[in-house]
């Protein structure tokens, strides 16, 4: 069965790149550094819903995604999530957050904090954060 993106998920992000299990998106919400891991399986909800072996593999994406993160921004704080409240599908966030940005030290969610990128920016910090994740 081919892999469905929920429609939420790809309104509000863009395609990045693939990892083995999971499929790496941009937020739309420029306000922060904010990538979205989407487990490229159907009828997830919850990590545990994943096998054994693919949950271990999920660590690693998110591992690899937070030393990417880490790498690119130098945050203050990683905020890595998996809340599933309004989109079932099973994903994972990595934002980049700062002590300076104008939701701290509050959630991202319900912060009325957003932003867009231009075309440019945003094809920037897409080949920026594909490079990294290949190196």
């Amino acid at each position: 069965m081919l892999f469905e993106l929920a429609p939420t998920l790809a309104q509000d992000s863009i395609y990045i790149c693939e990892l083995p299990l999971s499929q790496v998106r941009l937020s739309h919400n420029a306000a922060f550094p904010w990538i979205i891991l989407i487990p490229k399986q159907n009828n997830l909800t919850e990590i545990i819903d994943l096998a054994i072996d693919d949950q271990g593999q999920l660590l690693k994406e998110i591992n690899q995604a937070s030393h990417v993160m880490q790498r690119l921004f130098s945050p203050t704080k990683l905020n890595i999530a998996n809340l599933g409240n309004v989109v079932a599908q099973l994903h994972i966030h990595v934002i980049a957050r700062f002590s300076n940005d104008k939701a701290w030290p509050n959630p991202v969610w319900n912060s009325q904090v957003d932003a867009r990128y231009s075309p440019e920016d945003q094809q920037k910090m897409i080949n920026q954060l594909a490079t990294a994740f290949q190196g």
